[in-house]
């Protein structure tokens, strides 16, 4: 959520932010609703005066023996103006948190502009993208060839956008699994958490897939959301929280299960598991000083690229422009990972700083030492990476003209040293 006390200080500042982001100019709407609510709260400090001071004056007349009932029916009066004066205060400010609750985030001073991904901008390049000297197959080819990729099945079970994967790619999905895990807790200094997959309102509305894109998510009959992602639940450890600044950054990472409704997302990617309603990743999030966020992206970019660049796959990595971030990112770095069967970069990994954006909405600070009062954290979130993605991306850039699967070397002690899945009707 953006800050109000500097949305009054910089109106003409909001209205060129969001202008980027191709949002309409909202500053006059929140100022006219803010002052209206003002208002309403200088009302009622007034009324309340009045009303202490006509309390007071009945209680001396009644000491003295005076009659008070002229008093106590004016007081009667100011009370009903009272109560009146607060629901204009709640509703205006009700309205007012809607208004700034469904604003995006601004983005941050050489973000690229433009209207969508037309206008991301290249950062750099990894590896030599494979183009094999064979037609190469996409991963639901290669799967089901292999048996191990039942589409049909999973079909009739739960319907589109499902799938069940079974045997050695199984395996190489779990092991893809505890192979970044490894990598972030290890080597890159994140936590490990289990975090719950079912959170309420107030979660996702702090970290801002609610109020606006409840119809992105799943929800039970007991009002619980299902997590679109373990952004959700690692951000909201620090909700409501004063942390002590001298122990920022706090990074966590967590393995889960994400559940999408791909709302709006008809007709895009339907064959195979590149889109679907229930994947797993390896998501990263990061709480940091304000002064050190900007660094951390850079850091938390460069450790979901460690996954790549262990398991030998292409990719690269783009800015968004103010069209393609999401709801709460100020900046975001997309790695687009090389796909032979498809002969295309797809996305595996998301990487943005939100600023104070979350923190204002989970209401999450930080103290520094020696010094007076608080300040909101920044949050970073990133997948570390997608692991159903980075699984299609292997089977694709390590497949062979036989239809077997080379294992990367990286993974081999995951999969008990095997080297290969073998190619279809190989007893070998």
């Amino acid at each position: 959520m953006l800050d109000l006390k500097w949305i009054r200080e910089h109106p003409d500042d909001l209205d060129a932010g969001l202008a980027r982001r191709g949002h309409d100019a909202v500053s006059k709407a929140v100022l006219d609703l803010d002052a209206r609510r003002r208002e309403a709260v200088t009302g009622l400090q007034t009324l309340e005066g009045h009303r202490n001071a006509a309390s007071k004056a009945i209680g001396e007349a009644k000491r003295k023996g005076e009659d008070a009932k002229e008093r106590m029916a004016q007081v009667a009066g100011i009370k009903e103006k009272i109560a009146d004066f607060e629901e204009r205060e709640r509703a205006l400010g009700a309205e007012l948190e809607a208004l700034l609750a469904g604003l995006p985030n601004l983005p941050a001073a050489g973000v690229p502009d433009g209207a969508d991904e037309s206008a991301n901008v290249l950062v750099r390049s990894h590896g030599e993208p494979r183009k094999p000297n064979f037609k190469a197959k996409q991963h639901f080819e290669l799967g089901e060839d292999l048996g191990m990729m039942d589409f049909e099945r999973a079909g009739k079970m739960s319907g589109a956008r499902f799938v069940v994967v079974r045997g050695p790619a199984a395996r190489l999905h779990r092991a893809l699994s505890q192979f970044m895990l490894d990598l972030h807790t290890n080597e890159h200094g994140y936590t490990e958490v289990m975090p719950p997959y079912l959170v309420r309102d107030h979660a996702l509305y702090g970290t801002g897939q609610l109020p606006k894109f409840g119809a992105d998510l799943f929800r039970t009959e007991e009002g619980f959301w299902l997590i679109p992602t373990a952004e959700v639940p690692l951000t909201n450890l620090v909700a409501g929280d004063i942390l002590d600044g001298a122990a920022l950054p706090m990074r966590v990472t967590a393995l889960t299960p994400c559940f999408r409704s791909e709302a709006g997302a008809a007709g895009k990617d339907t064959r195979g598991m590149l889109r679907q309603h229930q994947f797993d990743k390896v998501e990263m999030v990061s709480i940091a000083h304000p002064d050190s966020s900007d660094d951390e992206l850079e850091r938390m970019t460069a450790c979901a690229e460690a996954v790549l660049k262990r398991l030998g796959l292409a990719y690269r990595v783009v800015v968004l422009s103010t069209g393609d971030m999401g709801f709460g990112a100020r900046k975001t770095h997309d790695i687009e990972v090389w796909m032979p069967g498809q002969g295309a970069f797809r996305e595996i990994s998301s990487c943005s700083n939100c600023g104070d954006f979350q923190a204002r909405r989970m209401k999450a600070r930080f103290r520094t030492p020696g010094e007076k009062g608080t300040n909101f954290v920044h949050t970073l979130n990133g997948s570390g990476v997608a692991v159903g993605r980075c699984l299609i991306a292997v089977m694709e850039t390590y497949q062979r003209a036989d239809g077997s699967i080379e294992i990367p070397e990286a993974l081999r002690p995951y999969m008990g040293g095997v080297s290969e899945i073998a190619a279809p009707g190989s007893h070998d």
